[in-house]
């Protein structure tokens, strides 16, 4: 027996050491890229490549997609995808992991899709500021150029001090949406779409497709609507306008057939063309696969309940397959 519970202890603080090491060595990976950050001097920054003109309402693939995402994107340590950021992103709000190895730095993580009350609630949490604190960094901004009011708190892991101000922490995220966003969208670039279109559409994305090559092919039946003057008609938009409310308990609640009547410009059920702002703060990911939409006949789209994709040419098409998979059309 006393065998048996040395056994048990021992697997336990190997497992408990094992556990620290793996936490520490998240913290350290990205303290090490927010340290190479700041000591990056100027070099060449290439731009993002596009595909579809909003102008000449045509879509023509480009060959550099895939390997500017690999390259560019996918790589990069402060991918969303990193396992070290994945762990910050779940862990950021409690204060024993904050305080791990560095009790006076905090990391702040946005993560692509959220809306700007999710990032300015959850960076205020960990930074202990008081409301008036959390609409001075609000106000910072969404004051900035390009003046939007959603769209430009760039997903990422940002280290600071404990103590670091509303104007700290705007100049952090401030620096990155101009690396990773603004130096890349040059007015080459903003000549086929402008930066305002691509960060509504990619703001979309975020919110209606699971992964890059999906934002893609969703990318192809948002710009397909678009060229024909339909309406967008996506539940991500209803789910904006409700997440606004204050008494709504959930920043994305399920949206319900009533909301469609919902009175909102967002509402891209009643309204034709974009949303007047973004709905979310889009990656450089999302971003990419806006201005880079798969070319497809597609109209319509849903998600199946494993993680598939299905798009449609026709209305008809389309609720024959919800019909035959859930035996209802939508």
């Amino acid at each position: 027996m006393i065998k048996l519970i040395y056994s048990f202890v021992l697997f336990g603080t190997v497992i408990a050491v094992s556990l620290l090491v793996f936490l520490l060595q998240s913290k350290q990976s990205i303290f090490s890229q927010a340290l190479e950050r700041s000591q990056k001097t100027e070099q060449v920054v290439t731009p993002f490549p596009v595909s579809v003109n909003a102008l000449t309402q045509v879509i023509k693939e480009s060959p550099y997609v895939a390997d500017f995402y690999a390259n560019t994107l996918a790589n990069a340590p402060t991918s969303a995808d990193r396992w070290w950021n994945k762990v910050a992103a779940v862990l950021a709000p409690n204060d024993w992991y904050q305080n791990l190895a560095s009790p006076v730095s905090r990391i702040v993580v946005i993560w692509p899709g959220e809306r700007k009350e999710q990032v300015i609630k959850h960076i205020g949490d960990i930074m202990r500021w008081d409301e008036a604190q959390r609409v001075e960094f609000q106000v910072l901004v969404d004051t900035t150029a390009p003046v939007l009011s959603e769209g430009k708190y760039y997903p990422g892991q940002y280290v600071t001090h404990r103590n670091a101000t509303p104007q700290d922490i705007h100049w952090l995220i401030q620096s990155s949406f101009q690396t990773e966003v603004l130096d890349r969208y040059t007015p080459e670039v903003a000549m086929a779409v402008t930066l305002e279109d691509a960060l509504i559409i990619a703001s979309l994305l975020e919110r209606e497709a699971s992964d890059f090559a999906n934002m893609r092919e969703v990318s192809g039946v948002i710009w397909n609507r678009l060229f024909i003057d339909m309406p967008l008609q996506l539940d991500a938009t209803l789910q904006y306008v409700r997440g606004g409310r204050a008494y709504e308990p959930k920043w994305w609640p399920l949206v319900v057939p009533a909301d469609k009547f919902i009175d909102s410009p967002f509402n891209t059920y009643q309204n034709k063309d974009l949303p007047p702002a973004p709905i979310a703060n889009p990656s450089a990911e999302a971003i990419l696969a806006a201005l880079n939409p798969i070319v497809t006949e597609c109209l319509y789209y849903f998600h199946t309940d494993d993680g598939g994709y299905d798009c449609s040419v026709t209305y008809e098409e389309h609720v024959s397959k919800l019909k035959a998979l859930y035996g209802r059309g939508s």
